[in-house]
């Protein structure tokens, strides 16, 4: 059989230990982990007529090829792309590809952005912590997640290898049959191709799987015949369209009951009373459920449910740690008259540099933000004996399934999950409250139940961005040259509610959660210092689309363009005069503001211009606004132009693109979370003001053709959308609005 390494075959004599020696771990990790077993075997199950190649692939007799992708589908087409670059390795024809999500294996450990948190472990986890140890970390753990446009720069790779692998084993299978050389052959269009001679891989699939893997795998070169950088049609689009996909709330057992939740309204909050008695006056429940943080009912459909639970009207006792505005605000402030913070950057002397000449400031700062996803959070459980099925949408599959485990009382290995099409949530979806509250009912009702959460039960739910300040400085030469630059970011740090609510696992979110991400500039300065000073705030925090770097950008990009007016020199020459370290960066701008028809952004202008560099990417946005008569901000349009790498499928990055700047700008112009009496006081999305349809602008993607490694898109839009609407605003109207969401309302 092909070999079951997910990665070419290492060099001979090169142990695993001897890896981990190499590294330099402390005895305890390293006897720990040499334990550990030295490799893993595919977990993929075959259907007749199939056959494993590797953990990322099967064929069929009939000439399909299914690729088992790790990453959850949120709408951000990773179950096009990945497969898109195995396929292109492989030779794959494009209308034989199919899909299915990968189980839980240490195989598909998203390590890339295990590193990522290796930046934010605190002291214990992985102490002196190198990238091979947060790999092996994740990689024992089995913990698969999705989140910190990692998908593609995390894969690519292993999806490649696992392309090439299996291209090599056909060519190999078709060698015999020609009695040629393997070496000589290729692949085109799903056939193994011999000049004018050519086999299907559907005639070769079940031979392939029983060849040897070569000593080095043979990477596919040229241009033609390749998938890669084409934009290929959605594999998940069809179903969605025709309402065929399946999600977590279409999930139906047989037997099953619906539950309808209310969950403790923030952290610290404890049930006080409930009316059980005029919940029993509701026709058609088939049981209620009270606990210290949350209540359920069930019945046979979830509308009876939902009356049944507003039957019950829970009442909280919120405790002295609710959460409020002006709460909220005054750790903030706290926070940064404190100490000094953590220090997370420096080059240079920036107090040097600020003792010779005067210095600018300016204080920035934005509010929670919801994640507002249109899927609310949902999960259906059900025991078969001593073992559990569980059926949600999740970002981190074996942190669910633990959660599962922990609450129902048996061992993880009992629990068998089963990940769901996501129906948005970037960030939201890492949340379990549905999958406890799924199973607890289950076991209790001993009948399956799916818990559907309401919307108002998300929006009052909902885990929040954390509110942010920050205070930066600089010092300018004359000309308009900086000098030096500090930012001090005054947040909550996410990750320990994160861990809290999830578990050690959980860890591996540090990267997406850092409440600093993004604070460093993109811009060339010889001073630079970058502070984090943790903030004690009592709303319930989480993950969030683009997290810390739709506050940061603000910050940076908003005081650049402050610094430029002081300077009286245009924005975009100011900002282009410090980037000749940074080319791409510099392309972006100037290609938005070629495309965009930048007219300089001087007084009375409506255009703003914004750019960010971060998940290996690249974008600069410009927008064009109008102040309506209610005093509302409209994006009448907006130009994007992004270098991303090589991109595997340009239709999917446009869109991404696009629909991180919709988020961004409805995050930026939308209604603050706000809190009354301890509680998120939004009830909806009619509540959080987002723009509709007829209210959206037109967008523009242009990107920018690179021959550098992939990098991230689903966050990549959302950054730039709140300072290129600050910024046009102040040109058109001369108000500087520093606070998010932005309202003219609000104090400059």
């Amino acid at each position: 059989m092909a070999s079951a390494d997910r990665s070419p075959p290492r060099t001979p004599g090169l142990s695993r230990r001897s890896l981990l020696i190499g590294g330099g771990a402390g005895a305890g990790l390293l006897v720990a982990w040499t334990l550990w077993p030295r490799s893993y075997a595919p977990n993929l199950r075959a259907s007749p007529g199939e056959q494993i190649y590797n953990a990322f692939l099967k064929i069929g007799t009939d000439g399909r090829v299914i690729v088992a992708v790790p990453q959850a589908e949120l709408g951000q087409g990773v179950w096009t792309s990945l497969p898109q670059i195995l396929a292109d390795e492989l030779g794959a024809a494009w209308e034989t590809v199919a899909v299915e999500p990968a189980p839980l294996s240490p195989l598909y450990a998203n390590t890339l952005l295990a590193e990522a948190a290796v930046a934010g472990a605190s002291p214990g986890w992985l102490e002196g912590g190198a990238n091979w140890a947060a790999r092996e970390y994740a990689t024992r753990n089995a913990l698969t997640a999705t989140a910190g446009s990692t998908s593609i720069r995390g894969f690519e790779a292993r999806m490649r290898e696992a392309g090439a692998g299996a291209r090599a084993l056909l060519m190999k299978a078709a060698a015999r049959r020609w009695n040629v050389g393997w070496e000589a052959l290729d692949t085109a269009g799903g056939f193994v191709v011999n000049g004018a001679e050519k086999l299907r891989f559907a005639e070769l699939a079940e031979a392939a799987a029983a060849e040897d893997l070569p000593e080095h795998l043979p990477i596919r070169g040229g241009v033609d015949n390749r998938l890669a950088g084409q934009s290929v049609p959605r594999i998940d689009l069809p179903a969605k369209v025709d309402g065929s996909a399946r999600f977590a709330g279409d999930v139906r057992l047989p037997d099953m009951l619906f539950a309808s939740v209310r969950s403790a309204p923030s952290p610290g909050a404890r049930l006080a009373k409930v009316d059980q008695a005029a919940a029993r006056r509701v026709p058609g429940l088939a049981g209620l459920f009270d606990s210290e943080r949350w209540v359920a009912a069930l019945a046979s459909n979830w509308w009876t449910a939902e009356r049944g639970v507003q039957a019950l009207n829970p009442s909280w006792a919120l405790g002295g740690d609710a959460p409020s505005d002006e709460g909220e605000t005054d750790a903030l402030v706290a926070a940064l008259v404190a100490d000094d913070g953590d220090r997370i950057f420096s080059l240079g002397d920036v107090a040097a540099v600020y003792a010779a000449g005067p210095v600018v400031r300016a204080t920035y700062s934005a509010a929670p933000m919801a994640n507002a996803p249109l899927e609310t959070l949902t999960a259906t459980a059900r025991f078969i004996g001593d073992e559990l099925e569980v059926w949600a949408p999740s970002q981190v599959p074996g942190i669910a399934r633990d959660a599962a485990a922990r609450v129902s009382g048996l061992a993880a290995g009992r629990v068998t999950f089963y990940p769901m099409l996501v129906g948005g949530g970037y960030g939201r979806k890492a949340e379990v409250a549905a999958i406890e509250q799924a199973v607890v009912l289950a076991a209790k009702m001993r009948r399956p139940v799916q818990v559907v959460w309401s919307r108002q039960e998300e929006t009052i739910g909902d885990t929040l961005r954390p509110a942010a300040r920050g205070e930066l400085t600089a010092r300018m030469a004359d000309g308009g040259v900086l000098l030096g630059w500090q930012a001090r970011i005054a947040a909550a740090n996410a990750s320990e509610q994160i861990e809290e609510r999830l578990g050690s696992g959980a860890r591996i979110l540090r990267g997406p959660a850092d409440p600093a991400a993004g604070a460093v500039p993109p811009y060339t300065i010889p001073a630079v210092a970058v502070d984090y000073l943790a903030a004690e705030t009592n709303a319930r925090t989480g993950l969030s689309r683009s997290g810390a770097h739709g506050y940061t950008a603000f910050f940076t990009e908003s005081f650049v363009d402050e610094l430029a007016r002081i300077a009286n020199i245009e924005p975009l020459s100011f900002r282009m005069q410090m980037l000749g370290e940074n080319p791409r960066f510099a392309r972006c701008l100037s290609t938005a503001a070629t495309l965009g028809g930048w007219d300089g952004g001087q007084s009375g202008s409506s255009m703003g211009l914004a750019g960010h560099s971060a998940f290996g990417s690249h974008i600069a946005t410009m927008v064009e606004i109008e102040v309506e008569a209610d005093q509302r901000i409209r994006v009448l349009r907006a130009v994007c132009a992004v270098d991303c790498g090589r991109a595997i499928n340009p239709n999917i990055v446009r869109q991404q693109v696009e629909g991180g700047l919709l988020f961004g700008i409805a995050a930026a112009t939308g209604n603050a979370t706000r809190f009354e009496g301890g509680v998120v006081a939004q009830r909806g999305f009619g509540h959080l003001d987002f723009p509709t349809l007829a209210r959206s602008p037109e967008v523009t993607v242009e990107l920018l053709e690179s021959e550098e490694p992939p990098g991230g898109v689903t966050e990549l839009g959302v950054p730039t959308a709140a300072p290129a609407i600050a910024n046009a605003l102040h040109a058109l109207t001369g108000r500087r609005l520093r606070t998010l969401p932005l309202a003219i309302g609000n104090p400059a």
